[in-house]
């Protein structure tokens, strides 16, 4: 059988590259002969090496030439590029083959960022990707997104508390921007209100807000922000009951385990495509809709523009908590 070598191109972010992974599989599973190569940073390279549908993970060099030099002894066929930005132009650039890139709809986001006019197809950023492949005739299996957790970064929940073995919410704290995520005081009202075991999820700079979150709600509560990788924690999103998230990389990760998720929409909206893509059934979107400033942004800021930050503020922790515990029983 012939090989035909593809080269997927994503640099970042987590959430990025997991929504990607459609690509990846049904390009696999409906090109004869299909060798499935990826470029990534390195801070990305563990959330697909063990991706059984990816041939060889690539990363780029501190050297743009040393990356180039990796990558053009491969002899690729196609490059299908999911990131559309000055680096993966040079990359084709200097690699000459034939490339597909996908629409990032820049002009479509300015829109409704600045004006509100929402000229925004109602497709998933999923199925963008998947147009890339639409020459070789590649269909959208609807499978969901893929995440593969190697066997040594299965947490064993018998080693954290008693009180996780009987199921927990996961609560996702941090985010990459500070408008996207719930405030401290707004996580410790929900996490009372919810009466269930709770695992704070989150990197090593959400560690500090995180220990505030649990001496806050005193029982019941285990902080694992910080401690474990990124394989570690999607182990333990995989194991919780429901999730409750910010749009934020563990949200796309739950969507890849078909977890039940509550997600909280602040100052980016849903209708970017990027919403959680076939998660568990009843999964809900939490949003303050009309509110005349958002989105305010296509990614995040550090602070409120309007400085009210009424997109996450004015979200009913009643609401939310309620639906938490509808989906854990």
């Amino acid at each position: 059988m012939q090989k035909v070598r593809f080269l997927i191109i994503r640099f970042s972010s987590i959430g990025d590259i997991v929504l990607t992974t459609p690509v990846v599989r049904c390009l696999k599973n409906h090109v004869e002969g299909a060798e499935i190569h990826y470029l990534t940073k390195p801070a990305f390279s563990k959330i697909l090496e063990n991706n059984p549908y990816i041939d060889k993970v690539h990363v780029l060099q501190p050297s743009f030439a040393d990356t180039i030099h990796q990558l053009k002894y491969q002899h690729f066929d196609y490059i299908i590029d999911l990131h559309k930005n000055l680096r993966s132009f040079r990359v084709k650039n200097r690699l000459k083959v034939i490339s597909f890139s996908f629409n990032k709809l820049n002009k479509e986001k300015w829109l409704m960022v600045n004006f509100k006019k929402n000229k925004l197809p109602d497709k998933h950023i999923v199925d963008r990707y998947l147009e890339t492949l639409s020459v070789f005739d590649v269909q959208n299996d609807h499978q969901g997104l893929d995440y593969f957790i190697p066997d040594k970064d299965h947490v064993d929940l018998n080693t954290l508390s008693d009180e996780l073995a009987g199921g927990y919410v996961g609560v996702v704290v941090g985010a990459f921007h500070p408008t996207k995520k719930m405030p401290s005081e707004k996580i410790v009202s929900i996490c009372r209100k919810i009466d269930k075991p709770v695992v704070l999820l989150g990197g090593p700079n959400d560690q500090e807000e995180a220990e505030y979150i649990k001496k806050a709600v005193g029982t019941n509560i285990f902080n694992a922000c910080g401690k474990y990788n990124i394989n570690q924690s999607a182990s333990l999103v995989k194991q919780a009951g429901v999730i409750l998230t910010p749009d934020t990389g563990l949200m796309h990760i739950a969507s890849a385990f078909k977890k039940k998720i509550v997600s909280v929409w602040g100052n980016t909206i849903p209708e970017f495509g990027m919403y959680p893509y076939l998660p568990g059934p009843e999964s809900e979107i939490m949003e303050i809709k009309g509110l005349k400033c958002r989105p305010c942004t296509k990614i995040g800021f550090s602070q409120c523009p309007k400085k009210h930050f009424k997109c996450i503020l004015d979200l009913d922790d009643d609401a939310i908590a309620k639906k938490i515990r509808a989906l854990y029983s």
